[in-house]
Order: C-alpha cells, then sequence, then structure tokens
C-alpha cells in the first residue's frame, strides 16, 4: 500500500491508519510519499513521528498520478491507497486518480479522512473528501455528522466508515498528584500574538506558583518548520522575551512519550487531549479566550474538560464526561473497544479487494455541480477540470539531480520564511 501525506501529522495519521487497515501480523508493504508543498516534513521530524516505511520520499502531485497511473514508471502496482492530505488535496488526487485509471480494469481501493478533531470548515473539507471507497471517521459522533451532511445534500454516504484516531494507546495513568503539567501547543490556536502572550504568560506564572511542579511547553516544531498549520508566533520566539522559572521548560518530540510523564495535560483545543483522555490522564482544555469555534475548543463542550488558568492554579482537576469521551472513539474506560476499531474497516477493505472491480471513483464534486470552485481546487495542483494533467505540470521521468535538489530546498526555505516571518509583518503594517 501507499501513503501520500503533505505533512508530519498526516504522515503519522495515514501510515498508522494504513497499518491498521489490515489485521496484526499481516506482512504489509508500505511506501511513503510526501507531497511536495509548505508543509512537507523535515528528516528530523518525521524521526520525531517515528513511523518508519519500507521507501519514503517526496514527490509533486503529477510525479503521484503519473506513477499510480503506471505510465512509464517501474512503481509496483497497490492494492491501497491512504490520502492523507489537507482536502483540498484530496479532492485533486481523486479527480487526477479517476482520470488515470480511467481505462482500467482494477484499481487500487482509495481510502482517507482526518488526521484529528473535526472542529471546522465540516462541509467544504468532507465534502472535497468524498469520491474515496473509504472515509473514515474518528468517533461515533464524526460518523453520524458525517453521513447526515452527505445525505443532506444527495451524496452517496456509504463510503463513511467509523473508526478511531490510530495513536491511541499508552499505560493508563495511575497516579493522583500532578507533578508534570504539559501544555500542548498548536501552531495556530490562538492565532493572534496577544493571546500566545497570554498563555504562556500563564504558564509562566503557574510555574512559579507551584515551583515543586516540573511544568513542560509541548511544541511541535522548531523555528523554521512548518506543520499541518501555519505558526505566524512561535512560543519559543515569545519565551526568548521572557524570564522562564527553573521548572519551566520548553519540549519536543513524540507526544506519546512527552504523556507517559504527564500528570496534568493543558491544551486550547489540540488533538493530544483526545490522546491524553484515552490513557485516563486528568485533561484540561482552556476556556481563557472563550469558548469558540475560532479557537476549537467547542468541540469540548459537554466533556467536563472545559477549566481555566485560574482554577488549575487553584488545584482544580477536571473529570471527563464519560458518555461524551465514549462517543469520540476514546476507551478511557478500557482498551477493548479500541482493539476493534478498525474491524469494520478491515472487512469493507478486504470486501473491496475481493470484488471483481471496482466502480471509478466519483466524487461530489464535477465540473456539472461545483463549475466555479472545482477547477481552482485541480489547477493548485496543476490539474485540469477533468482530472488530466495541465500543460507544463511539473512532473519528472528521473530522479532530480543534486543542483536540482539544491535549487528546491532553497526555494523551499524562503517560501517558508516568506510565510512565517515576512507574511505576518505585512499582515501587521497593513492594520495600522
Amino acid at each position: 500500500m501507499v501513503v501520500l501525506a503533505d505533512s508530519d501529522t498526516r504522515w503519522k495519521w495515514g501510515a498508522l491508519t494504513a497499518r491498521r487497515l489490515f489485521p496484526e501480523n499481516t506482512d504489509i508493504r508500505l511506501d511513503g510519499r510526501l507531497l511536495r508543498g509548505r508543509a512537507t516534513p523535515t528528516a528530523r521530524q518525521l524521526t520525531e513521528v517515528g513511523v518508519p516505511a519500507d521507501s519514503l520520499r517526496e514527490v509533486t502531485a503529477a510525479e503521484f498520478l503519473r506513477a499510480l497511473g503506471g505510465e512509464g514508471t517501474d512503481e509496483e502496482p497497490y492494492d491501497v491507497v491512504v490520502l492523507a492530505l489537507v482536502g483540498g488535496g484530496v479532492q485533486a488526487m481523486l479527480h487526477g486518480l479517476a482520470h488515470a485509471w480511467r481505462d482500467r480494469a482494477r484499481r487500487p481501493v482509495v481510502v482517507t479522512g482526518y488526521v484529528g478533531v473535526v472542529y471546522e470548515k465540516l462541509a467544504d473539507g468532507l465534502l472535497l473528501r468524498h469520491g474515496a471507497d473509504l472515509v473514515l471517521a474518528n468517533s461515533l459522533q464524526d460518523a453520524e455528522r458525517f453521513r447526515a451532511l452527505y445525505e443532506g445534500v444527495g451524496a452517496d454516504a456509504s463510503a463513511v466508515t467509523e473508526v478511531a484516531l490510530p495513536f491511541l494507546g499508552g499505560a493508563p495513568y495511575g497516579k493522583k498528584d500532578p507533578r508534570t503539567v504539559v501544555f500542548a501547543a498548536q501552531p495556530s490556536v490562538p492565532a493572534t500574538r496577544a493571546d500566545r502572550a497570554y498563555l504562556l504568560d500563564r504558564l509562566i506564572g503557574h510555574a512559579r506558583r507551584h515551583p515543586g511542579r516540573e511544568v513542560l511547553l509541548k511544541l511541535r516544531s522548531r523555528p523554521g518548520e512548518h506543520t499541518t498549520h501555519i505558526e505566524e508566533v512561535p512560543y519559543q520566539k515569545l519565551a526568548q522575551h521572557r524570564e522562564l522559572p527553573a521548572n519551566l521548560r520548553l519540549v519536543y518530540g513524540n507526544m506519546g512519550e512527552v504523556l507517559d510523564r504527564t500528570d496534568l495535560l493543558v491544551t486550547v483545543s489540540s488533538t493530544a487531549a483526545l490522546e491524553s483522555l484515552h490513557r485516563r490522564i486528568p485533561t484540561a482544555v482552556l476556556t481563557d479566550l472563550g469558548v469558540r469555534e475560532a479557537l476549537g475548543n467547542h468541540h469540548f463542550v459537554g466533556s467536563g474538560c472545559l477549566a481555566s488558568w485560574d482554577q488549575l492554579d487553584a488545584g482544580h482537576e477536571p473529570e471527563p464526561d464519560a458518555r461524551w469521551v465514549a462517543r469520540q472513539g476514546v476507551a478511557a474506560a478500557g482498551g477493548a473497544a479500541y482493539e476493534t476499531a478498525f474491524d469494520e474497516a478491515r472487512r469493507r477493505v478486504g470486501d473491496l479487494l475481493a470484488a471483481d472491480g471496482l466502480p471509478p471513483l466519483r466524487p461530489y464534486y464535477t465540473p456539472v455541480t461545483a463549475p466555479g470552485y472545482l477547477p481552482g481546487v485541480l489547477a493548485r495542483h496543476h490539474l485540469a477540470p477533468d482530472g488530466g494533467p495541465l500543460p507544463g505540470a511539473p512532473a519528472a521521468d528521473k530522479a532530480p539531480g543534486p543542483v536540482r535538489r539544491a535549487v528546491r530546498r532553497a526555494a523551499l526555505g524562503a517560501y517558508r520564511h516568506g510565510v512565517q516571518r515576512v507574511a505576518p509583518v505585512i499582515r501587521r503594517m497593513g492594520e495600522l
């Protein structure tokens, strides 16, 4: 099978999902393809994610489609393709693959889904994923929402398949004293410098009020790296201008390993909250900046985890609501439900692979249903409205040489610098 991902977090989700689509101990080959772009993960990020592949390399959309279409390549045929991309990328690949496979009697099974909590752009993102054989929902709540939305626009909802986040796990929490407090930072939530500075100052204040606790600021990426979302105001930069107490440290690394030593997980709306709840670690979702759709913490209404820094400073420990947790695909009461979470997806993949042939991919968006929207989505990936390559689309018949690779790295570095450093300055100047 092959996983096409466009960021470190989506590679993690896609690769772990791919492995869980087959029974444990099944001998499968997992190839990874990283879509070249703004958030293409660095070697350090991939090492931190810690999910190996039999092969892993960067590709353009056109290169990926040429390989999957079998045009002039030596790629092995795949049984399953997992699209771990942003919604527009999924839609482009669905149309591109439909075009590449138009004359095929047989084709691979195509799977897609979401890397975490779905708290924004539900209709937009979900309709961009329509057309895959399986659209994975990470919880009962998501599965119900996904089916209702597809049926509401007259689209086939049979692809929606309930699973769970593939990276939940770890030893259940058993301690009582919150000796290690972890704040799970997010790249784009909250977005403003003032709000991020406020959260950092409250974290510093909590560390000073509780000198016996180890307080960790868990960061997603180092300066210059990108992940799923753009981080315009890195906490590292804000921390440079503050005197940090001795018991407060900035840390990186695999989230699961950080949770191994966590006694209280604090966040605004990170998917790390679900990882923490799965392990029964005390978890707080902050209300200091309001409970708002823009922050994503509205998703946790009813969870029992909403709390403010004032309450946490005073020793409050949130108690999660068991019914809410169960609807989120989190097995806090025990591991049995989680172990069987992918059974239905495995069965459906097996049935599709055993079929004599699969029908062509048919996304909801077509030049007829979305003539003013779809062409722009496809053009961003150098595809025409019919899914075929546009003239001049970047593709390579052979691996780029060292000069070309150096130019690519320099161009990508310049682009990231512009997005992360120059663009925010220009926006602030425009607000003056």
